[in-house]
């Protein structure tokens, strides 16, 4: 396979999508065998990651195809128990080629600490006076991380917030560091650390909490799409998905829905790269509420030309050193299938792929609903779980779904009939 535009990849067995995945990203054969192959963590690796050890799970890894970002095609690996996620992906990025793909931005790769101070009298002067020491606390903070400062990173800036709270006013120190290709949990928490007893000798106030914040708001991945209108049916789909935005845009109940979906594309990204699904979860979720309310994570336009344009903007935690990346040996296949060299590249295409997510599932909602789609590939799922095999599988599947009647129970009923 020499493109990501392959017409008709899910007709395929899964030893021939694996090979022409295989010819895309360049994969050895003992690459391939750790995603194709049980067995490739091993549990004395696994020992070594988690506590308590007393075995390993495995999740079916797939790929999104058709995305075209900043020029590029890209093949997305995605682990998920989901049906319809990675298909949805797929025909969404084949709906923004038209247009021209996926164009991103990244804004870097800092992190923050904050150190939480209690115990103050005089917030705003204690905050004054740690911006005088600015130079002395980064210079305790890099003194712990001389490797990371000779790649150029390190902390950066300070930063101090006076946050009222139930116990009186809280100076609010924040430590901005440059984590390189890390997520950087462990460098940022070491140098909030060892700041602490500086800021308590210069402010008389006590130290409580000092450790990073998921809400890392100045490592923000952006991307933009132009969807045509004839690319995607009409211009009254424009005003659909223009429609569904708004109701996610204004109702945070409707919001936390639509970016869930955001989510469904994106988490599968994060555990196929070794990376912390949970953390940003976190960061997404809090950055589209931290200005007052909680709403939508992308935004959606009509262009002059009637054509509909999607953005988004959100902070992405990843890295490409350290953690599962380097641990789990599918993780590092997933990352030499997706082709990205730092941590700058991997999150612009989280950005990318929450986009097409959210497009999908706006387009599905605009239109035929939301169930049809996902219904229809859930059936395979459903007849599996009644105990459908082989040819029989296949039979079960295509007569629930032409008599739009998916489930068990019916699945059942045909594999005693059928």
């Amino acid at each position: 396979m020499k493109t990501n535009n392959y017409s008709g990849f899910h007709k395929l067995s899964v030893s021939q999508r694996a090979a022409e995945v295989a010819e895309f990203a360049n994969l050895t054969e003992d690459e391939l065998r750790l995603i194709t192959e049980p067995g490739a963590l091993h549990n004395d690796v696994a020992d070594k990651v988690i506590e308590n050890v007393i075995g390993t799970y495995q999740l079916p890894m797939g790929v999104a195809m058709n995305f075209i970002i900043n020029g590029k095609e890209v093949l997305v690996p995605m682990v998920v128990e989901e049906a319809s996620i990675i298909a949805a992906a797929s025909n969404a990025a084949k709906m923004a080629r038209p247009g021209g793909g996926f164009t991103t931005s990244y804004t870097g790769n800092i992190m923050i600490a904050q150190i939480q101070t209690i115990g103050i009298s005089n917030p705003y002067f204690a905050k004054q006076v740690i911006l005088h020491h600015k130079e002395e606390i980064l210079s305790i903070a890099n003194e712990k991380d001389p490797v990371l400062v000779g790649i150029t990173g390190g902390a950066k800036d300070v930063e101090v917030r006076i946050v009222e709270s139930l116990i009186g006013p809280m100076v609010v120190v924040h430590l901005l560091v440059d984590t390189g290709d890390a997520m950087g949990a462990n460098a940022v928490n070491t140098m909030a650390e060892a700041v602490a007893p500086f800021i308590e000798k210069i402010t008389g106030g006590t130290v409580k909490l000092r450790i990073l914040s998921n809400l890392a708001a100045y490592r923000l991945a952006r991307a933009t799409a132009t969807f045509t209108k004839e690319a995607i049916g009409g211009e009254d789909v424009v005003d659909g998905v223009i429609a569904a935005y708004a109701f996610a845009e204004a109702d945070p109940f409707r919001a936390a829905t639509s970016n869930k979906g955001i989510m469904n594309g994106i988490d599968p990204l994060i555990v196929a790269t070794g990376n912390d699904w949970r953390g940003i979860e976190a960061a997404c979720h809090a950055y589209c509420s931290y200005k007052g309310k909680y709403t939508s994570m992308t935004r959606w336009e009509k262009n002059a030309d009637g054509d509909l344009t999607g953005s988004i903007e959100i902070p992405a935690l990843c890295g490409l050193v350290g953690g599962g990346t380097k641990i789990l040996p599918a993780a590092k296949v997933g990352v030499k299938i997706l082709g990205v060299q730092t941590a700058a590249e991997l999150a612009q295409v989280i950005a990318a792929v929450g986009l097409a997510q959210n497009f999908a599932a706006m387009r599905a909602l605009a239109t035929d609903g939301i169930q049809k789609g996902h219904m229809k590939l859930h059936a395979r799922n459903i007849a599996t779980v009644a105990g459908a095999t082989g040819e029989m599988l296949d039979k079960v599947v295509a007569a629930m779904v032409a008599e739009k009647n998916i489930s068990v129970e019916r699945a059942k009923e045909l594999l005693s009939t059928l």
